[in-house]
């Protein structure tokens, strides 16, 4: 097709959106599109041609109808926080940002949910319900800035998934627009329903099935007392030793997330905490509960982290302590742009007593590649999410940056783990999909893929190697002619 056809086709595009969210509700640009050429994935780039803002449920449907009567392809878009790529749009087209739709429409404390729009920022949710005694569990390190539209595409997790769980769990239905403009109710405000578990099969979906338009979720009551212990340690062997340990003893803290000597300096230079800057790691330990026996249990790990020479184990004494403490934790990644240029994220997983092995693996990794890789995870279930620092003005650094990712996460894979605990498949890691899956199992998710997006035009070239553009391996999406190397 000329360029003068796409152009016709565009413009034709434009005018249609434009009746449906009127001329401030769309964006199509080259200048302001640039934001949207990308997530929190930067290794790969494409522009779209329009991006889309749509206030309503009705608009979401005239938007989807109007790409499928042009045959054009659309994806959903929360934050854009994504790490995986996952809301890249692969093959141009339009993007609909749910930025607008941030309206907590229903809080129902005694029936423990609340009905919201998918972009409501999930540390909004909490902060409407504290007051009454109640929260929304799932807590992201990014909870500051992603929607709840976001984490259901992803089933994110966060610091307190080892006791409360991911996404998945505290969903119990969505309002799902489907890629022919149908609307459909799946789940709903009453806690168990019979018949199949839809809900779960679209939370991690990744924006595949259709765009999120409502989501009904769990609150959940605020425990009655919590302690929250400052380990620090020598090496990171104690600490993973430590962590080891704790779960073996048969103790389900809330959180324990480690930082290594790496993450602590630039947390250390944002923050001022008072972090050890010559300590190998530091444990944020958290248990929570009843205020009756809670003392022990502290003490419990407490003992253990000393037993496994931690050079120190302090308690926040006061919530501001507790909350800056767990400040430096969720704004790390922030702060890791004071150690270089750019950085990657990963989010491989290991079980648990692997964790000492996969790091003195990720070290040699890190000395053969010449990247420094700073670790930062969810020690309590295996997620890590090593970042890998360079500058992507520097195409050698960001071939070797790929290449130390590549084995950092085949590396998970044989040590009995997986490439995602939160971040989703996206784009970045669907070479990785036939490793974990063999071609029936691949051909079984996309037979229910193409169920509720027969025509392919919704998130293409996503999550499954199968998919539309997801058939050429992500090396080859790099390389190929007219595509943006990253910047």
């Amino acid at each position: 097709m000329t360029a003068t056809l796409l152009d016709e086709k565009t413009a034709i595009l434009i005018t249609h959106l434009t009746k449906i969210v009127g001329p401030d509700g769309l964006i199509s640009s080259p200048a302001e599109l640039m934001v949207y050429e990308c997530d929190g994935y930067t290794m790969e780039k494409n522009r779209p041609e329009v991006v889309v803002f749509p206030r309503c449920t009705e608009e979401i449907v005239g938007v989807v109808k109007a790409c499928n009567e042009l045959g054009v392809p659309f994806l959903p878009r929360g934050s854009g926080t994504s790490l995986a790529g996952g809301c890249l749009p692969v093959g141009g087209g339009v993007i609909i940002s749910l930025a607008r739709m941030r309206k907590i429409l229903e809080v129902d404390i005694r029936n423990r949910y609340a009905l919201v729009e998918p972009g409501v920022i999930n540390t909004w949710l909490t902060n409407r319900v504290k007051n009454d005694g109640w929260h929304y569990a799932p807590d992201p390190s990014s909870q500051g800035a992603c929607t709840i539209g976001g984490n259901v595409a992803t089933n994110s997790g966060g610091p307190h998934t080892l006791k409360y769980g991911v996404t998945v769990n505290h969903i119990l239905g969505v309002e799902l627009v489907l890629p022919d403009g149908r609307v459909i109710q799946i789940g709903g405000p009453v806690e168990e329903a019979p018949g199949y578990d839809l809900t779960g099969l679209v939370v991690g979906s990744e924006g595949t099935f259709g765009v999120v338009s409502k989501v009904w979720v769990r609150l959940v009551r605020n425990p009655q007392s919590v302690r929250t212990l400052l380990g620090i340690f020598e090496s990171v062997d104690d600490a993973t030793r430590t962590i080891s340990e704790i779960i073996g003893a048969g103790i389900v803290p809330a959180a324990l997330e480690m930082l290594d000597n790496l993450i602590l300096g630039a947390v250390e230079e944002a923050f001022g905490f008072g972090f050890p800057l010559d300590a190998g790691a530091v444990l944020i330990m958290e248990v929570d509960g009843l205020e009756t026996g809670i003392d022990d249990e502290a003490a419990r790990i407490e003992s253990i982290a000393l037993k496994n020479k931690a050079r120190k184990v302090s308690r926040a004494n006061t919530e501001a302590e507790r909350m800056l403490l767990w400040k430096s934790r969720k704004q790390a990644f922030g702060a890791v742009g004071r150690l270089a240029p750019s950085y990657c994220t990963q989010d491989g997983v290991v079980p648990r007593t692997r964790l000492p092995e996969m790091l003195r693996i990720m070290h040699d990794i890190s000395k053969r590649h010449d990247i420094r890789i700073a670790n930062i995870f969810h020690a309590g279930d295996g997620n890590m999410h090593p970042i890998l620092l360079f500058d992507e003005r520097d195409p050698a650094q960001v071939q070797r940056v790929m290449e130390a990712s590549h084995e950092i996460l085949d590396t998970c894979l044989k040590l009995g783990g997986s490439v995602t605990g939160e971040h989703g498949i996206g784009v970045e890691k669907i070479d990785f999909m036939p490793k974990l899956f063999s071609p029936d199992d691949l051909m079984a998710m996309t037979r229910v893929r193409q169920a509720f997006n027969p025509t392919g035009l919704c998130s293409p070239g996503k999550m499954l190697p199968t998919a539309g553009a997801c058939s050429e391996p992500a090396a080859a999406r790099q390389l190929k002619p007219g595509r943006r190397a990253p910047h």
